[in-house]
């Protein structure tokens, strides 16, 4: 394998440096006969931290499909995965070089007949800590809980489990070493997942400023899938026949999701981006995601950390481009901390060394 070269401004710091890449990883020590491979502005992998490999709208998918996919997130500059939940078994990708990094979440965990059918694990609230327990075995260090979904009875958002139910599942999952996530819409759900130490929150929309605040101190990160809010009218209309008053409640923290969000962000929670892709959403989507969030507010070099150095270090791989961290980076032409719409431009993709 030849050594290349790559030259420029490396961020976060910014700082302009060559970077060598032997055997899949950076040294910052002069090669000779070193190839430049690229020059410009050069970023840690992206990080998707919401995606779905191995889904779309109707459950799972098959290889061929998943491949394309992965293949979708990696060509955008996504290099590091976090899948949040897919029926399919997608263990098979960490076998390939040629395709992102991936943690896996597993299976949904939902409550029967309370989400999307064919994707998720749906059982009773005695069940849970047991699926919890595997899913935290077959994943890689994560689990996903269904939160809060449409009740027919209440005809709105309501909470999956009972709060004690939520607690031990939590806890289950952190005796097995794994972190859990939940997707949660609406208020109802937050202040007991929130209280028993869940790890992360996915969407949010349903946050009030007293939980932003517990959730800055316990560290509690939020993923908001930003671009996917954008879906909520849609979903609104979807259920306004059956489900009204859901319905109402759908459009109401659509109206109020930049403030909701904006007010987790400046009370210190930690955010990181996840595009939701696999779903409803294609793959490959993470500037979308990026300038989404700059576009709620936040400060720019915030929203691309959000897609990099620091989710690369929540999700416990190397935040920054130093000597012997693996060679996963982006080249860009210009500095997307000055201008965001060149994360849809990449000069150079690099993963595990390779040019991709």
């Amino acid at each position: 394998m030849s050594t290349l070269r790559f030259r420029g401004p490396v961020l976060p710091d910014g700082e302009a440096r060559d970077l060598y890449v032997v055997d899949g990883r950076i040294t910052l020590e002069p090669v000779a006969g070193a190839e430049t491979a690229a020059e410009g502005w050069i970023i840690p992998g992206l990080v998707d931290a919401h995606c779905h490999l191995g889904l779309d709208a109707h459950g799972a998918v098959d290889e061929e499909t998943t491949e394309q996919q992965a293949l979708a997130d990696r060509d955008a500059g996504s290099l590091l995965l976090r899948d949040c939940g897919s029926p399919a078994d997608t263990r098979w990708v960490h076998d390939r070089d040629d395709l992102p990094r991936l943690i896996r979440c597993g299976r949904h965990i939902a409550r029967t007949r309370r989400y999307i059918r064919n994707f998720a694990h749906e059982i009773e609230p005695g069940d849970l800590t047991t699926y919890v327990a595997q899913e935290a075995r077959a994943g890689d260090g994560w689990v996903k809980l269904v939160g809060d979904w449409i009740s027919r009875e209440e005809g709105d958002l309501s909470p999956s489990f009972p709060a004690d139910a939520f607690a031990a599942a939590i806890a289950t999952a952190h005796d097995h070493g794994a972190r859990v996530t939940a997707h949660c819409f609406g208020e109802t759900v937050l202040p007991g997942l929130v209280e028993a130490g869940i790890d992360c929150i996915e969407h949010g929309t349903g946050l009030t400023t007293d939980l932003v605040e517990t959730m800055a101190a316990r560290g509690t990160a939020l993923v908001p899938t930003a671009h996917q809010l954008n879906n909520f009218p849609m979903y609104a209309e979807q259920g306004a026949e059956r489900f009204p008053a859901y319905a109402d409640h759908m459009l109401d923290l659509h109206a109020r999701r930049r403030e909701t969000i904006m007010a987790a962000y400046e009370a210190g929670v930690a955010i990181f981006a996840g595009t939701d892709a696999g779903g409803v959403l294609p793959h490959g989507l993470i500037a979308d995601e990026v300038a989404e969030l700059a576009s709620y507010g936040m400060p720019t070099e915030y929203a691309l950390g959000a897609a990099s150095w620091r989710a690369r270090e929540w999700l416990g791989w190397n935040a920054g481009l130093e000597e012997g961290a693996p060679a996963d980076f982006v080249v860009y032409p210009r500095d997307p901390r000055a201008d965001l719409s060149v994360l849809r431009e990449p000069t150079a993709v690099v993963l595990r060394g390779q040019v991709v």
